[in-house]
């Protein structure tokens, strides 16, 4: 089959793309035709060195994506030949304390497709059949891949996590990015108000468009500064935060007290000044938090099914043409989705 994989560590020089041995359905599988995925930053982390993740060369990138089922258990109560669907990227144990007590994604050894495993981009993926879910007819192909990571994991920050309610204002730092992206349109899905950052004032401008009430430009104007102005010098709520440590110190102040702040990645560093006083003075919540449970897409799904809510595809590529998209999204230009579009 053709698939997209990595053949070492480095720039898109250790991406081929090529032939790979077609995966081989277990009992309990399904084999899905892979029809779309949608480009990570995760992606690129693992072409650029994939430090700390362990996995084995060569490995076949991208990690969400939808298709139509291949092969399934004959007597499989959910899933039919032919059917489209959504894949759940984290294969669990199913045994651990937190499988067991249904927190699947705190699994002590949960292995990610285009991580710890093969991923996506490929003509044909095998993983449990408890991963894959039906896909709503509102949706197309990459609409329902976008779904598995990046709007599943703005669901799990902002509705399980953070708990943002109608009446409470919420702060999405670095909006065009997947999850800030799929934050706005959660948050307008909630009612709640909106405030956006970006250094790119065609990105805000966008924003505005979609639904957010006030947008921030964080190269020209101090965000907590602005922040603060906007909510009449109180603060917000929630705040969204997928920067890290160029981000921390304006989300912190920009905070009501006992706000809540929820962070899932850390792209321009790890190691933020903590500012302790003002976290236990103020009463500060912190929660980290990554990707989502089953359940938690099954509800994302629900919502899709009745129109609330799409993923926003900004492009869409062949797979024969994966380097030239992962420049783009190495660039940081998308607003929205990049998709790959796999024949």
């Amino acid at each position: 089959m053709q698939a997209a994989y990595l053949t070492g560590h480095g720039g898109n020089d250790v991406v081929a793309i090529g032939e790979r041995p077609e995966p081989q359905r277990r009992p309990g599988e399904v084999l899905v035709r892979l029809r779309a995925a949608t480009l990570n930053r995760v992606d690129l982390y693992m072409r650029n060195s994939g430090a700390g993740i362990t996995h084995t060369l060569p490995q076949i990138m991208g990690v969400d994506g939808a298709g139509v089922v291949e092969e399934v258990d004959a007597d499989d109560p959910v899933l039919k030949p032919g059917m489209r669907v959504l894949l759940y990227p984290g294969v669990t144990c199913g045994r651990c304390e937190f499988c067991q007590r249904g927190n699947g994604v705190l699994c002590t050894s949960m292995k990610l497709l285009g991580e710890h495993r093969d991923g996506t981009f490929a003509q044909y993926v095998a993983l449990p059949a408890a991963n894959a879910l039906p896909i709503p007819e509102s949706l197309d192909f990459a609409e329902a891949a976008a779904l598995g990571v990046n709007h599943l994991t703005a669901w799990r920050m902002l509705v399980t996590q953070a708990r943002l309610q109608p009446w409470e204002t919420v702060l999405i730092f670095g909006i065009g990015g997947g999850v800030s992206l799929a934050g706005l349109q959660i948050a307008r899905m909630i009612g709640a108000r909106i405030i956006v950052t970006s250094r790119v004032e065609s990105k805000l401008k966008r924003a505005l468009q979609m639904g957010a009430d006030a947008a921030v430009n964080s190269r020209t104007e101090e965000v907590a500064k602005r922040v603060l102005a906007l909510t009449g010098g109180r603060g917000v709520d929630v705040v969204l935060e997928n920067v890290g440590a160029a981000a921390w110190p304006a989300a912190l102040k920009s905070l009501v007290r006992g706000g809540r702040i929820v962070t899932c990645g850390a792209t321009s560093g790890d190691q933020p000044g903590a500012d302790l006083r003002r976290v236990f003075i103020r009463q500060l919540q912190i929660y980290g938090s990554t990707l989502g449970d089953l359940s938690e897409l099954r509800d994302l799904l629900a919502v899709c099914e009745r129109g609330r809510l799409k993923p926003q595809i900004e492009s869409r590529w062949p797979l024969a043409r994966l380097h030239a998209a992962l420049d783009r999204l190495e660039a940081a230009e998308q607003f929205g989705k990049i998709a790959i579009e796999i024949d």
